[in-house]
């Protein structure tokens, strides 16, 4: 057996496990990527050899790179894998990664049993918040204001500021950071 052939072999099980893992039904997988369930319960047991056609729209849906479902090894891949940042009781998704400049972040506020008591907090920069999902209650200085999804805010970090969940729902926002109080440019139509 050659290398080609043991990289082949190992992708049956590989995608068994993706798909226990996620929770997913052949049937649910068949219906999100248009692969037929035998064709599906073949790959993954071994019964067929993976194609690119199959593999892209499973490692679409599964939301992976093509490489973990073949396993090809991560030495030398120049893309950069971004790791979440908690702070706060928030996570941060960098959607970014430069030296200097605007950083992007999908911000995720979890859902509490009860929305959280405004500690606000100050720091060098500037901060633009785009409400994705749930309603973002932003304190900013004196102002209390909740934005719901599609509202945005612009801010100078520098004064004292707290986001957290209006209503103890789970919020989703988009945040764009200028560390050195860089700002985002808006163009009029």
């Amino acid at each position: 057996m050659d290398e080609t052939d043991e990289v082949l072999d190992a992708v049956g099980p590989r995608l068994r496990a993706l798909r226990k893992h996620r929770g997913l039904t052949l049937a649910e997988l068949s219906a999100a990527t248009g692969i037929s369930e035998s064709t599906l319960s073949r790959l993954e047991s071994g019964g067929r050899r993976p194609t690119l056609e199959l593999l892209l729209p499973l490692a679409r849906v599964h939301g992976v790179p093509l490489d973990d479902l073949v396993g090809a090894p991560r030495t030398g891949d120049p893309r950069i894998h971004l790791q979440p940042i908690h702070r706060h009781g928030m996570t941060f998704l960098p959607l970014t990664r430069r030296a200097g400049g605007v950083q992007a972040f999908k911000m995720l506020i979890p859902s509490r049993d009860a929305p959280a008591e405004p500690t606000p907090q100050t720091h060098g920069g500037y901060e633009w918040v785009y409400v994705l999902n749930g309603r973002l209650r932003l304190v900013v200085g004196d102002r209390d204001m909740v934005l719901p999804p599609g509202e945005a805010a612009e801010f100078d970090t520098a004064l004292p500021h707290w986001l957290g969940s209006a209503d103890g729902h789970a919020v989703e926002t988009l945040v764009l950071f200028g560390p050195q109080g860089e700002r985002a440019h808006v163009r009029a139509r």
